[in-house]
């Protein structure tokens, strides 16, 4: 099996110039979202599926 795994980057969604923007990290078994002025004060992780529906839920 292979380890799938993006590492972190900004979301699309993330204005270069401001201050609140978000990093995404996909792997085979998770999607992680963390603040990127604090990349070591914790993150969250939901599954594929529950990543899906807030997509389509933000849309």
């Amino acid at each position: 099996m292979n380890d799938y795994d993006t590492g972190w980057f900004k979301s699309s969604h993330s204005a270069a110039s401001s201050n609140a923007c978000v990093e995404v990290r996909l792997t085979e078994r998770a999607v992680s979202v963390r603040d990127s002025k604090d990349p070591h004060g914790g993150e969250l992780s939901v599954g594929h599926r529950a990543w899906a529906e807030f997509l389509r839920w933000m849309a």
